[in-house]
């Protein structure tokens, strides 16, 4: 399988995915971002397509072609997104149907969104985790694949917290790429 990753922070997962072997053959990213620098190390090209306004005025359906036209181009099975801060429009789920995975730093259902970190925290739970699924046009809401709990330790802080989060993730994810790349389909 063709995978992509699509990126937009430091590259921590996109350099567990192509360390661990992960057939990656493109990264986008839409900013600058350390991410680009994390796919050169590993001979990956990276393509940036900007985002250009994160007002009122962004053209998420442009937008969202100009990836589909990417990732097109580059003839990609299946695209993990890592930290991706952009929401796509439902049109890529109709190019990709099935073959878009994201991880999300808590167990879903529960504490969809950008917080969910600080959200458990504020809930007082004793247990959050991660879960990778099958990403859908609705956010946080696919099909789920894998999830692992983490304890929630007296004291955490949101960035404590976050940080044993993604030393799972990183795990998590990469193992279930792997999977779906052996079998040659995320079913």
């Amino acid at each position: 399988m063709r995978l992509a990753v699509l990126a937009s922070g430091s590259g921590t997962i996109l350099d567990a995915m192509a360390a661990a072997g992960l057939p990656i053959e493109l990264v986008i990213v839409d900013r600058p971002c350390a991410a680009t620098e994390v796919a050169a190390g590993h001979g990956i090209a990276a393509q940036l397509i900007e985002r250009e306004s994160y007002g009122p005025d962004f053209d998420r359906e442009g937008y969202t072609e100009k990836v589909c036209a990417a990732l097109q181009e580059a003839d990609i099975d299946l695209v993990a997104m890592a930290g991706y801060g952009t929401i796509l429009a439902p049109s890529i789920y109709d190019h990709y149907a099935g073959a878009i995975l994201n991880t999300h730093p808590a167990l879903l259902p529960a504490f969809k969104g950008w917080h969910a970190v600080r959200e458990a925290l504020a809930a007082g739970v004793k247990v959050t985790g991660c879960t990778v699924h099958v990403a859908t046009a609705a956010v946080d809401d696919g099909p789920i694949l894998a999830q692992e709990a983490v304890t929630v330790l007296e004291g955490d802080t949101e960035t404590t917290l976050h940080e044993r989060i993604k030393t799972v993730e990183r795990r998590l994810y990469v193992d279930t790429l792997r999977s779906i790349c052996r079998r040659g389909s995320v079913t």
